[in-house]
């Protein structure tokens, strides 16, 4: 079994519960993880777990779990944004069990979802709090599933754990099923080993600088692969200490993120591009005044592509904070690698033509070319191997020729729960010339100048004529056609017909604006993308806001909108 020193003789297995208590022996006041709940106080109360208390916490669970389930089972967790889902978390992991990560049924929108994960991965225990105990038992009832045992992990005194003596796990034992953002009824778990997390959290430390000074904060779920292994993972192979905070905290007031980076020197944190142009439009004067963002040691973007505007709108309205340019970070990351694949410093941007890059090739165009596009870099890999490839075959790419991006190494996860001929296909690829199986991202990429840029997904790619466009382009392209959209609020994707496939645009009505006319935003954006990408629109339906279905990260669903629109359940803005 492999073990990693930290520098005084004490040394520790390569998994997390046991990271957990080499720091909780090193030392043990020491904060360990700590939440800002606004529910009560819109100011914040701060609780905090030091790493002895967190240890003894994850103690109580590990032993009451080891009485009752057996070793290997898979153990739910659903507890809301608190030290407590990292108690329960690391406690199945410290017990044997599978942990599988997943939230309350109060998630708005997503209740068919939770059920579909929970009759998948077969867990008969989960884990909750006192708080959210009895709703818990009423969705499963409701939905009918086979649970033999709820426990609120809250109630569980830490004295429970005394004397507990966990089994050390195997490195290739599953620790936990990450599931993926598909769609509601295909939940597919990734199996991610002890050794795939420990692994990707080390390189992800390695990629963004981060120290066991720093701090992790972050309002991303931690059912989330990203929040997971930046408030959970990473903390316990640096030592750092995390911050929480709860989305609908920084929904209600993005400021209320920034102020956490401002009172935590050495912050890391991680976020989808919307809320980095979210805090650009919301956060006032006055707020910004009162805050000091020259101490923020990263700011992980990881949506993909990463959008280059909000860079320029992220900066612009932060700059007078004494944020640094090279602390901002576009990541490119999937959960079928734990999470992190690739990072970049600083934002490289680099002017494309549009139309080449359509037809698969990188071309420079200058800034004042009628048809470009300005694409962010994803950076590079530590301790894994990336390729873009030909999909067919497997073949590399030469350098500015775009392919689908495939990656091996340490981190790459073991496959889907119960699913092994889809496992196959997407972890089991070979690549000629280079041994071992290579997992096939179905993100599209190139590399220029040494550094990997995703351009898109293949299924997401809108084909028609033979000319390929990516979604992202045409959203962008739409929702500037008119002022009645609501900004960073459209999806376009393709439907098939009796002609072949035809591209269809949705967007939500801006809050802030009434009695608009349909027929005359449908047309904005039918001269817009027709002018911009030579795209004629089966349809522009213009929907009411927040009708678009977003995935449980908050980014919204192509897939899931794709399929209401077949159904023709969308409420139309009136």
């Amino acid at each position: 079994m492999n073990s990693t020193s930290f520098g005084d003789g004490e040394t520790t297995a390569d998994d997390l519960p046991g990271l957990l208590a080499a720091w909780a022996r090193r030392c043990p006041d020491d904060p360990a993880v700590s939440h800002l709940d606004y529910r009560v106080n819109p100011r914040g109360v701060l609780t905090k777990w030091s790493w002895r208390e967190l240890d003894e916490r994850v103690d109580a669970v590990a032993s009451w779990l080891g009485g009752r389930v057996r070793p290997g089972g898979t153990v739910a967790v659903l507890i809301g944004q608190t030290p407590d889902y990292h108690a329960a978390f690391l406690g199945a992991l410290r017990a044997g069990m599978v942990a599988v990560p997943l939230f309350p049924p109060g998630l708005p929108g997503h209740g068919e979802r939770l059920a579909s994960v929970l009759r998948d991965c077969g867990a008969k225990t989960v884990l909750t709090i006192q708080d959210t105990a009895v709703e818990v038992e009423d969705f499963l009832r409701t939905h009918g599933l086979p649970v033999d045992q709820i426990v609120s992990v809250d109630k569980l005194p830490a004295t429970f754990g005394a004397g507990f003596a966990p089994i050390p796990p195997a490195q290739d034992a599953i620790a936990y099923l990450q599931y993926t953002s598909g769609s509601t009824g295909d939940p597919r778990g990734v199996m991610i080993t002890h050794a795939n997390v420990v692994a990707n959290a080390r390189q992800a430390c390695a990629a963004y600088g981060v120290r066991q000074d720093s701090v992790s904060v972050s309002w991303l779920p931690l059912f989330h692969d990203m929040g997971l292994v930046l408030s959970i993972a990473a903390p316990l192979t640096s030592g750092m200490r995390a911050v929480l905070m709860d989305p609908l905290a920084f929904l209600e007031k993005p400021e209320r993120w920034l102020q956490a980076l401002s009172a935590n020197p050495g912050a890391i944190t991680a976020a989808p591009s919307f809320a980095y142009g979210y805090c650009a439009a919301r956060v006032s004067d006055w707020e910004k005044a009162r805050l000091r963002l020259d101490t923020v040691l990263a700011l992980i973007d990881g949506s993909e592509p990463v959008q280059a505007g909000v860079i320029d709108r992220f900066y612009a309205a932060f700059a007078e904070c004494g944020l640094k340019p090279d602390v901002y970070s576009p990541s490119f990351g999937l959960a079928e690698a734990t999470v992190f694949v690739s990072a970049g410093r600083g934002g490289l941007i680099r002017r494309l033509d549009r139309a080449e890059l359509a037809a698969g090739h990188a071309v420079a165009a200058s800034a004042n070319h009628p048809d470009s596009i300005r694409l962010v870099s994803c950076g590079q890999s530590i301790g894994q191997r990336v390729f873009v490839v030909d999909p067919d075959t497997g073949i590399p790419r030469p350098a500015g020729e775009v392919g689908e991006i495939w990656v091996a190494g340490p981190n790459v996860g073991q496959g889907y729960w119960g699913r092994p001929e889809e496992s196959r296909r997407t972890f089991g690829n070979t690549v000629p010339g280079y041994e071992g199986s290579w997992l096939a991202t179905g993100d599209l990429g190139v590399w220029c100048d040494g550094e990997l840029f995703v351009t898109g997904r293949i299924k997401d790619l809108i084909v028609v004529d033979g000319r390929n466009h990516y979604p992202q382009d045409v959203e962008r392209t739409a929702e500037s056609a008119h002022g009645a959209i609501r900004p960073r609020n459209v999806v376009a994707f393709s439907v098939a017909g009796s002609d072949g496939e035809s591209a269809v645009v949705l967007a939500e009505r801006a809050k802030a604006v009434n009695g608009v006319d349909p027929d005359e935003v449908a047309a904005a954006v039918r001269a817009a993308v027709a002018r911009a990408h030579g795209l004629a629109l089966r349809e522009v339906r213009l929907v009411e806001p927040e009708e678009l279905p977003r995935t449980t990260s908050g980014k919204i669903s192509r897939s899931a909108c794709r399929t209401r629109y077949l159904a023709d359940i969308l409420t139309e803005a009136v």
